[in-house]
């Protein structure tokens, strides 16, 4: 057993490196076609066909890029298509999905105090989620109303915000907020394989064939592609979001994830605008920062800085404190089942990131990560598997802040 937990970790770990890295190439692709397109130098003595031009400098050498409206008079023999990028950053996704939230539903997947699925049941609806998305979303950029970008992009937020409360009602925050990544990161990869590699294969076969390939197909694949950039760095962020229980964890997260859009949309319309006109929209960073700041207050989340493990000093204060001995009964009743150096709990074989939970020490040394986890949010324990009730955790926040001298917000 212990050595098929080991092989597990090494395998999910293995596997959100690979994620990572085709991401990292997939985004960096996607932001770096954008730019040229829209830095793109129209007029002059350009060849016929070519809707603008760019020079770049790189690596101690110089890059002449052309970009044609349709397609060149001739084929060249040697094209690269940018696809597998896309491809293999959501089948490695997909595959930690499965490895995190399918093989460990009932830990990340199910809460049961916000719905009591089955296993099955919840899988299927995780999965069946996100092929409704890319099903709603292709509708709706094929229908008239595809024809008004501004008008698609509210709609479509709406729909996002939507599901984000959606998600809440039936995982748990951990694995809702995962899942608007997952919902949105599905779009896009669907939007290259559907849509934008498809369309581009038309065009190459027509001209192969000798014919006149219609505009309105690379007019479909550049919307899809801009649809794409703006929903990257929400995307970076939802996945980075199951770290922080303040995000995922807390009454207003399907809200903190509809923020999370716009602020994602207004530091791309920076970098944008900046490419396509070199002016600096600082506008889009202040106002970026204002709803940042109000994530952090929806999140009621304590202002913390600096190591997050207590020195021996503050906690032997935490010991001292007269809510301690509750807190203490609290901590080794609900957690340390799997904070443990022996972790009893099924399918836990040592204890998560190495907390242990087990003397009042241990309890004390770790009184503000007990007091962000498990009191202002409900990241802990995973899907309340142990049942810990809203007294135990005020219970936790009145002891912290009685010794913090933290005020609730």
């Amino acid at each position: 057993m212990t050595d098929f937990a080991i092989f597990w970790e090494w395998l999910a770990f293995a596997v959100r490196w690979t994620h990572v890295i085709v991401g990292i190439a997939w985004i960096g692709s996607s932001f770096y076609f954008i730019a040229l397109d829209l830095g793109l130098r129209k007029g002059g003595d350009l060849p016929k066909g070519v809707l603008g031009e760019e020079w770049q400098v790189h690596g101690g050498g110089f890059y002449h890029i052309n970009k044609y409206v349709v397609a060149p008079p001739n084929l060249p023999e040697h094209l690269i298509w940018f696809k597998w990028e896309s491809y293999t950053t959501w089948l490695t996704g997909f595959a930690m999905l499965a490895i995190v939230y399918y093989a460990g539903a009932d830990l990340f997947l199910i809460d049961r105090s916000v719905m009591d699925l089955p296993v099955w049941g919840a899988i299927g609806l995780s999965a069946g989620s996100l092929a409704v998305g890319w099903l709603v979303y292709d509708a709706l950029c094929r229908s008239p109303l595809g024809k008004s970008q501004n008008g698609l992009m509210v709609v479509l937020f709406g729909i996002l915000v939507a599901m984000a409360w959606e998600y809440t009602q039936v995982f748990t925050g951990r694995a809702a907020m995962l899942h608007m990544g997952a919902f949105t990161a599905t779009i896009m990869s669907a939007n290259v394989f559907f849509i934008i590699i498809p369309n581009q294969k038309t065009i190459v076969a027509s001209l192969k064939a000798g014919e006149t390939p219609d505009p309105a197909l690379g007019a479909q694949s550049k919307q899809r592609s801009v649809h794409n950039n703006y929903l990257t760095l929400p995307v970076l962020f939802f996945m980075l979001s199951n770290h922080y229980p303040l995000a995922f964890a807390t009454e207003y997260n399907w809200v903190i994830a509809g923020l999370i859009f716009l602020i994602g949309v207004l530091i791309r319309h920076y970098f944008n605008t900046f490419h396509a006109t070199g002016k600096h929209a600082h506008w889009t960073w202040g106002l970026a920062a204002i709803l940042f700041i109000g994530i952090m207050w929806l999140s009621s989340g304590p202002k913390i800085g600096g190591d997050m493990s207590q020195p021996s000093e503050s906690a032997q204060v935490f010991m001292e404190d007269a809510h301690f001995a509750e807190v203490s009964n609290v901590v080794q009743g609900r957690c340390a089942m799997c904070h443990a150096a022996q972790p009893f709990w099924e399918g836990v074989h040592e204890a998560p990131k190495n907390v242990m939970l087990e003397t009042p020490e241990q309890i004390a040394a770790r009184a503000r990560e007990i007091y962000i986890q498990a009191g202002r949010s409900h990241a802990m324990p995973p899907g309340n598997v142990s049942m810990m009730t809203d007294e135990e955790r005020n219970l936790v926040v009145v002891w912290y802040q009685s010794v913090a001298g933290e005020g609730l917000l």
